[in-house]
């Protein structure tokens, strides 16, 4: 797919080396914060161990891991758990909006404002090249933040409730992303990155 020639509804974002678009509100059958609540009680919620720079370290936040085949990154390989009929549901309709095919989804609760993501690129191989992902937001508002490997330069999209970012091309080659913490007092949050585990 050409992502700038998009699904209707998703809007192409400019970015030098990557290609991102971006939703506003993902069309689905029920209402964002009856999703979140589900994604809730019904997601086997873990706090992984992580290796970064040789050390071990515990995420700051809860994360799991469904879809067709298991996924390895920092030292952590995630087993497969079969889709939800929750998670069958969102996937079809990121599938609709994005044209890209998902096989798999990681998600991340952020439980409040210590919570985070640090700087990486999606680039592991089982992901192919120019891997297409799909970041589904629920619950309250962060920052995303991209930097540029080469040049420094530093991005920031808003993830609200509902929204939908799709990153493809070069982006996961040219640019780390993350999620910081903030000093003024958050409510939770619930992402879901559908991936294509090759």
């Amino acid at each position: 797919m050409d992502l700038f020639a998009p699904q209707p509804g998703l809007l192409p974002l400019p970015l030098e080396d990557g290609e991102l678009a971006w939703m506003a509100q993902l069309p689905l059958p029920w209402p964002n914060a009856d999703v979140f609540a589900r994604l809730l009680t019904e997601t086997d919620w873990r706090e992984e161990t992580v290796v970064v720079y040789g050390k071990r370290h515990l995420q700051p936040r809860l994360s799991a891991w469904y879809g067709e085949k298991a996924y390895g990154y920092s030292g952590l390989l995630l087993q497969a758990t079969p889709f939800t009929p929750l998670l069958r549901v969102l996937h079809d309709a990121v599938q609709s909006a994005t044209g890209h095919t998902f096989n798999s989804v990681l998600l991340n609760y952020y439980r409040n404002e210590r919570d985070s993501m640090g700087m990486h690129s999606d680039d592991e191989p089982e992901l192919g090249v120019r891997p297409a992902i799909a970041s589904l937001s629920f619950g309250e508002e962060r920052t995303f933040i991209l930097k540029h490997k080469r040049t420094k330069q530093t991005v920031r999209i808003a993830l609200t409730d509902g929204s939908l970012l799709l990153m493809a091309g070069d982006t996961q080659q040219y640019w780390l992303h993350g999620i910081n913490k903030m000093t003024k007092s958050l409510q939770a949050r619930i992402n879901l990155t559908f991936r294509n585990i090759v």
